[in-house]
């Protein structure tokens, strides 16, 4: 089976538990398939958690959730040293990070002492406790959910810890048609959960990343990538524009959309579908634009409209 029915059944079986949300989950398994990192960004009560849940099922792998609060200390994320009275030796226990898909729900809750603790998994794919190095497994996820409503008691993620999200997604109240959907299947399953069974054999996830790794991008695919990244460190209401690291990312997403379509190439099409989700998350405006209403989003999509794609586009 090739990648693009396999990603298509993945779809597919969360689809029978994640009603609409189609290019919320598509953009997530890119982003997955691409080895990246998902930041889900919208008021409480959309389905977050379940996509998270249901993601991690159809592909098979392990599944943990963190539930962030003000009081989480980083040793509750990685782990720590514990005093065995049997052996008369400290062990090392495992914190929850030790995972194939963490589930950090409502990050902007713990502390930016606690938010960093994930910094060096999410980048490294490793922990430090104590001076010692300890490897995650592989493949390691992070999909974590975020607030944007309430301020009393958050902790807003840092620059530097929002950059290691290759995409930031929301999802948006539904249209009355999936609104009742969600209402019919729940009294259809008699239960409150819902489960998505395995899609993708254990391990399978590994090697289709690997597959992708494989694939090439025209050059003027890359030059296209790095004039809107670089576009937006121009904008004249942006103080800090998008990284190379920005960049790296539109290639990267794009090139998993362009293998979900069953293409082995990139269009210009794949990286304006992704170019939000990617870039919006890294800008920083200036502070005169935030009485304005003006936002990140806003920012990307004029910067699609204005910068020339490639000549085949």
């Amino acid at each position: 089976m090739t990648i693009e029915l396999e990603a298509k059944a993945v779809l597919d079986g969360i689809g029978e538990v994640v009603v609409g949300r189609g290019r919320t989950v598509r953009l997530a398994l890119a982003a997955v398939l691409a080895g990246g990192h998902v930041l889900l960004e919208d008021v409480p009560g959309l389905g977050k958690t379940l996509i998270a849940r249901s993601l991690a099922q159809a592909l098979s792998l392990d599944f943990r959730r963190l539930q962030c609060t003000p009081d989480l200390l980083p040793a509750d994320v990685t782990g720590s040293f514990l005093y065995d009275p049997g052996t008369r030796e400290f062990e090392f226990r495992e914190g929850p990070v030790f995972t194939g898909l963490l589930l950090a729900d409502e990050i902007n809750r713990t502390p930016p002492k606690t938010q960093s603790a994930l910094l060096e998994a999410m980048q490294e794919r490793q922990v430090t406790v104590e001076g010692r190095t300890f490897a995650l497994p592989r493949p390691f996820h992070v999909l974590a959910t975020s607030n944007p409503v309430e301020y009393e008691g958050t902790y807003p993620l840092p620059e530097a810890q929002l950059d290691r999200f290759l995409v930031r997604l929301d999802i948006g109240y539904p249209p009355v048609d999936e609104e009742v959907e969600v209402l019919r299947r729940r009294i259809a399953r008699q239960r409150e959960d819902a489960e998505v069974p395995p899609v993708l054999a254990a391990g399978r996830l590994a090697e289709l990343q690997q597959e992708l790794e494989q694939s090439t991008v025209d050059d003027d695919l890359l030059r296209y990538c790095v004039d809107l990244a670089r576009a937006t460190r121009q904008h004249p209401v942006v103080e800090v524009g998008a990284s190379p690291r920005g960049a790296q990312g539109l290639v990267l997403v794009a090139r998993a959309l362009a293998t979900l379509d069953g293409r082995g190439y990139v269009l210009p099409e794949d990286v304006k579908e992704c170019a939000v989700a990617v870039l919006a998350h890294r800008l920083v405006l200036k502070p005169e634009t935030w009485t304005s209403g003006v936002s990140g989003v806003q920012v990307v999509t004029e910067l699609l409209g204005r910068v020339p794609g490639p000549p085949s586009a």
